[in-house]
């Protein structure tokens, strides 16, 4: 359990190891970006660490960074082609930020520093706690973006070609606040990071004081 949920809470990719972040600021313009985009990253994730621990004592140690990232590539061109496939708009909304998990640092460094060490059932829980740390880290930033700055919360739009819903709510029927232009831009994203950041490290802290 506690591979599980170190990586959603004390070990947070972003909000705590502050990994991965490009994609963190680039997406997280919607909900739905962020989901699908953490969704994709923990699929690679579980299925990388699985793969890199079932193998870890067949691979020799000169080769095993290369093995590693063709092992991260084949799943993460798995994603990319379904996505292309069935979803081709929000596969054109998150661009290149797809293909790039490949060399995102979060998926290559849990494979070395822990899949390629530790036992396969201790590596997917790794996988899922990572993953779903990242994930709901994308969901609170985009959250917090697109309902200060557009009024929304968009869990379901380039998505209603599979699912047959459109899921778009107006959070303040009438308002004189929002939006809040400047958060959906770049400097937006910054600063929304950075108040989150503050805010959940300071929870933790002050938890980790009080024990």
């Amino acid at each position: 359990m506690k591979d599980l949920v170190k990586g959603i809470i004390n070990e947070n990719p972003v909000f705590v190891l502050m990994l991965g972040i490009c994609p963190t600021l680039a997406v997280t313009t919607t909900v739905e970006n962020a989901i699908v985009m953490g969704l994709s990253l923990m699929f690679v994730l579980i299925f990388s660490n699985f793969l890199v621990s079932l193998i870890k004592n067949f691979v020799p140690e000169q080769i095993k960074i290369p093995t590693y990232i063709l092992i991260i590539a084949t799943f993460v061109t798995m994603v990319e082609l379904l996505l292309k496939a069935y979803v081709k708009d929000l596969y054109d909304t998150l661009g290149i930020y797809i293909p790039l998990i490949v060399v995102n640092c979060i998926i290559l460094g849990r494979a070395l520093g822990f899949a390629s060490k530790e036992k396969v059932f201790s590596s997917i829980l790794d996988g899922i706690g990572f993953g779903l740390g990242f994930t709901l880290s994308l969901i609170v930033l985009s959250a917090m973006r697109e309902i200060f700055g557009n009024n929304t919360i968009t869990i379901m739009d380039s998505l209603t070609k599979i699912t047959g819903y459109q899921m778009i709510y107006k959070v303040l029927p009438n308002n004189n606040i929002f939006p809040i232009n400047i958060l959906l831009k770049p400097a937006g994203a910054l600063l929304s990071l950075g108040l989150l950041t503050a805010f959940f490290n300071s929870i933790r802290l002050r938890k980790e004081d009080n024990q």
